[in-house]
């Protein structure tokens, strides 16, 4: 990611197929729970649609017909996600949207948690140079070291919420940071925050303890 991306340029790059893969998850993840980001998505890519019509038509492979069918049965990145029925015992697992699922071995608990006070924090395996993926989740009433950001860092809200000095953000917000924020995220007190996190640079921690442990702490 380059500068400081807004969702909506973030929206216009993943409908043009331009994205990082890590980006690109952090994004789909959002499209999944977010129905109002579904509706500008969807209109990014009619855009896309209209400026493809005035260009000159090019050749296509022989099978291009075939494999462009081949495609149709995965799920689409801007497609809702179904959601299990409010009454079903269902877990946080299969509450995650689909497009975050696929790249999870199992459930959240054969994954390998790192924890640090009421912080835990598992890494998923992305083959993107430069980039970083973990779930990570903060316990009720708990808080994330205060940091700020040598790079930029998207948050999508799988489970709870959370706030900071900007505001409060809730299951399906995708929230942007970079170095111009220094924040301390707080999980609410009713239930755990669990959130998916991209960063393509390490944070550095601010707060008066933080600054001596940085050498030391890889978030």
């Amino acid at each position: 990611m380059s500068g400081h991306p807004s969702v909506d340029e973030l929206l216009m790059a993943h409908a043009a197929g331009r994205l990082p893969e890590p980006v690109a998850l952090a994004v789909a993840t959002h499209l999944a729970l977010c129905p109002a980001a579904r509706s500008r998505y969807a209109a990014y890519e009619a855009l896309g649609g209209m400026f493809l019509e005035t260009l000159p038509p090019a050749t296509l492979a022989e099978d291009a017909w075939e494999r462009l069918l081949s495609r149709l049965d995965t799920t689409g990145a801007g497609e809702p996600e179904e959601q299990p029925r409010r009454d079903d015992p269902a877990t946080t697992y299969h509450r995650l949207p689909r497009p975050l699922r696929d790249y999870l071995p199992g459930p959240l608990e054969t994954l390998r948690w790192r924890r640090y006070g009421g912080v835990a924090e598992a890494e998923l395996t992305l083959r993107t140079p430069g980039y970083r993926t973990t779930l990570v989740r903060v316990r009720a009433g708990r808080a994330v070291p205060q940091h700020t950001h040598e790079g930029n860092e998207l948050t999508v809200v799988l489970e709870g919420a959370f706030h900071d000095e900007r505001g409060r953000y809730q299951r399906g917000d995708l929230v942007i940071a970079d170095g111009s924020v220094d924040h301390m995220p707080v999980a609410d007190e009713s239930g755990d925050c669990l959130c998916l996190a991209v960063t393509d640079a390490p944070l550095r921690l601010t707060g008066m303890l933080g600054r001596f442990l940085n050498p030391f702490v890889r978030i």
